[in-house]
């Protein structure tokens, strides 16, 4: 079975970044569809594939991270935050390989990097 995964990991506390929402799109020309819309659980993971089998497909996809309204909840929730909703968008070239896409995030930065 093939399948799209997340996780977030906050490098600010060094915990996982529990009850982050986060959407997953496809993207087609002006076109974007939502495919589904998750919660994090306490490990930072989603509980089941954010797309998997016939509806993950090739092509364009995006993340939203709305990390935001996390880093309210751990830092000075009266502040204007920094970064908000990370946005990560990317390519699937092969849909029959799993594809995981963390994010390590503080309140000031991010990256990521494809993980299998």
């Amino acid at each position: 079975m093939t399948k799209l995964t997340t996780h977030v990991l906050d490098v600010f506390s060094g915990k996982p970044g529990k009850g982050i929402k986060v959407e997953l799109f496809f993207l087609e020309g002006n076109n974007r569809e939502k495919l589904s819309s998750i919660i994090l659980n306490n490990d930072g993971r989603s509980d089941k594939p954010l797309v998997e089998k016939e509806k993950f497909k090739n092509g364009k996809y995006e993340l939203i991270f709305y990390i935001g309204d996390y880093f309210k909840k751990i830092t000075k929730p009266d502040q204007i935050q920094f970064l908000d909703d990370v946005v990560v968008r990317f390519g699937i070239s092969n849909n029959k390989e799993n594809y995981h896409v963390p994010l390590l995030v503080s309140p000031w930065s991010y990256s990521t990097y494809r993980g299998s």
